[in-house]
């Protein structure tokens, strides 16, 4: 069996192993290319046969990874209007990212 954990970054949950190339939000400014990004939240972690649940996170287990660059997503727009009222307002969002490389899952 492979070992992979699920990890909590941003709100969102990911299934990550060794090697793995992923997307998360850009929570800490200003990493770059090269610099080392650990996910402490742990949700759960399988390593051979044996599977680990947190309650809600694994105690004394981290996932390191490393910034292979900052990236942002692509643009949403967002568009509210109101019949009959002449209201309508119209934005714009793009989401900052990293992409980062899981190095290794620390237990």
């Amino acid at each position: 069996m492979t070992d992979y954990a699920v990890v909590e970054h941003g709100g969102k949950q990911y299934r990550v192993s060794p090697g793995d190339e992923l997307l998360v939000e850009r929570t800490v400014p200003d990493l770059k290319a090269g610099d080392e990004l650990r996910f402490d939240r742990v949700m759960m972690v399988s390593q051979s046969d044996e599977v680990t649940l947190g309650k809600p996170i694994v105690d004394g287990v981290s996932v390191l990874s490393q910034v292979v660059g900052p990236e942002r997503g692509k643009k949403i727009i967002i568009f509210k209007k109101k019949k009959r009222k002449g209201y309508k307002r119209t934005n714009g969002h793009r989401q900052d990212y990293y992409r980062v490389r899981v190095e290794a899952i620390e237990a």
